[in-house]
């Protein structure tokens, strides 16, 4: 597996959301309407990241941007997490929990103090990997804030023992890859 950061507007990132706008559309009635630009994207304000197989394939996604405190429910120092996604074949192989902790710890490099999202009551897989890796819910924030079906999750990121595991991950690797951490 190959994780690459590419830009929200790449061929293969557009491929990989068109195929999560599916799964949306298949769980909830319509697919995400979230305004969504890739300048939200572009480092150190957020990053977008992608996860290839073996083979080339793109498999894997997940994003953050930067908000600050909003009439939609943002706090000051955000980072909210969109379009996590795994493609149906490659699920069960920790891709999601992978790219989730590189982009927390991409976030809390760029100054970010909390991560947030916003998923759903169709996506009980999602519910289980943010509440697994210490996400709690939160008020409703963002687009769908008024929404029965909406679930809000955050986690501080300056928290001291989420920046223990973090040490000890970054201390082997380099976050993203998986490749060995630069002395």
């Amino acid at each position: 597996m190959d994780v690459r950061v590419i830009r929200y507007d790449h061929p293969d990132a557009r491929k990989l959301d068109e195929e999560v706008q599916v799964e949306y559309a298949e769980r909830y009635g319509d697919g995400d309407l979230t305004h969504m630009d890739a300048a939200h994207f572009d480092p150190p304000h957020g990053l977008y990241l992608i996860v290839y197989d073996t083979d080339g394939t793109p498999v894997a996604s997940g994003g953050w941007r930067s908000q600050e405190r909003s009439d939609e429910g943002y706090e000051d120092g955000d980072a909210e997490i969109k379009r996590m996604f795994v493609v149906r074949a490659a699920r069960g192989r920790g891709l999601a929990r992978r790219i989730l902790a590189a982009l927390e710890d991409s976030a809390r490099e760029a100054g970010r103090v909390r991560m947030v999202l916003e998923t759903g009551t169709e996506q009980p897989e999602a519910i289980a990997l943010y509440t697994s890796s210490g996400y709690a819910p939160v008020t409703k924030f963002g687009f769908y804030r008024f929404e029965e079906t909406s679930r809000c999750y955050a986690k501080l990121l300056t928290d001291a023992t989420d920046a223990t595991a973090t040490t000890a991950t970054t201390a082997t690797t380099d976050g993203l890859t998986g490749a060995p951490a630069s002395p």
